[in-house]
């Protein structure tokens, strides 16, 4: 069965959203799902800001990297939950994570039917993970959610609007990504239109938008098994896309945009995150290899319960999970250390790139 043949139960549930959603007066509507992984924020706000040392005294090396050994020591590992809105609620739910001590960086995608009630058997629709955002009033309900399902303490969120990635794609000239499938998806309610070739190409924002929240064609097809299908595999294609964006946006040269970028984050962004506490991770997230990002899903299967679809997340995976991509804990490790009295090895966990 596709999991865009949603049951009539889907449909009204959405329906009573939605209206709760036109009740909501001058509140400022978003767009449908995004995602703006911190790390481009960091690096934007990391190349504005050297500009400025540069131009005021020339030496641009020297302000960034005037940094002791204590000064890294002392900086904490950054956690980030990313949530993107749909319809009030949020459809984008991904854990960011980056140490500056190792360079090391993980994102980790949340389902957004991840089930987060007590009782399966008496599973209702606000007990879907995506339902706990509230139209943004209440992010902090996503990130204690989070927090419960993978064992992290995440204190941080960062809520983005669909018009900052269009925008921030266009300000770089577009985003060179390689489509998976073909993509062939009209929703004239939305004014949705999708239409991509399979293939490496160069795409501009609406492309991207479009990209990223595909889920299947008009004609019901999906992403392969291999992907995982339909929700599966857009969320492997937006973590895909966050990578592609921050290592393009790394190597924007025109240095006179970044001041647009930053306008583009102030609008279209809203976060917990004091600018100021994080100023000292600038010179490190600058530095940082895209290409060693770690990558995951939480780990679990889809069912459907009192006629709704959810996903269960599987603990004993999750535990595993979590503990490579954020604590460089792999089992290979654990037993290693267990053999030479307490020396760990940290692997890189595969990623689905």
């Amino acid at each position: 069965m596709g999991k865009h043949n949603r049951t009539k139960e889907d449909d009204k549930y959405k329906n009573v959203k939605t209206a709760k959603k036109s009740k909501k007066g001058n509140k400022k509507k978003k767009k449908h799902i995004v995602l703006i992984i911190f790390l481009i924020l960091l690096v934007a706000l990391g190349i504005f800001i050297a500009k400025r040392l540069y131009d005021a005294q020339g030496n641009v090396l020297g302000a960034i990297l005037g940094h002791d050994a204590e000064t890294l020591q002392n900086l904490d590992k950054l956690q980030v939950l990313i949530l993107g809105e749909s319809t009030g609620m949020s459809d984008t739910i991904i854990v960011a994570s980056y140490d500056p001590k190792t360079q090391e960086a993980s994102l980790l995608s949340i389902p957004r039917d991840t089930f987060t009630g007590e009782n399966k058997s008496s599973a209702k629709y606000y007990h879907k993970i995506n339902a706990l955002y509230n139209y943004g009033e209440t992010p902090e309900k996503t990130v204690e959610a989070v927090n419960e399902i993978t064992g992290l303490n995440i204190q941080y969120y960062i809520l983005v609007d669909t018009e900052a990635l269009i925008k921030l794609v266009d300000t770089i000239g577009g985003l060179e990504f390689d489509v998976p499938i073909d993509m062939n998806y009209d929703d004239s309610t939305q004014d949705l239109h999708i239409h991509l070739s399979a293939g490496y190409q160069k795409l501009n924002g609406e492309q991207v938008e479009g990209l990223v929240r595909f889920r299947h064609n008009n004609d019901g097809s999906s992403y392969p098994s291999e992907y995982g299908d339909e929700d599966h595999g857009r969320s492997r294609t937006q973590r895909n896309v966050v990578i592609a964006l921050a290592n393009q946006t790394l190597k924007f040269k025109n240095i006179t945009e970044i001041s647009n970028i930053i306008d583009i984050f102030k609008e279209y962004v809203d976060t917990n995150l004091d600018l100021d506490a994080i100023k000292d991770y600038l010179p490190y997230a600058t530095q940082m290899n895209m290409d060693n990002i770690k990558v995951g899903m939480l780990p679990g299967y889809d069912d459907i319960v009192n006629g709704i679809w959810f996903f269960f997340h599987d603990e004993e995976e999750t535990k595993i999970l979590v503990d490579e991509l954020f604590n460089g804990i792999t089992p290979e490790s654990e037993e290693q250390q267990e053999s030479d009295g307490g020396n760990t090895t940290n692997e890189n966990v595969t990623d689905d790139t």
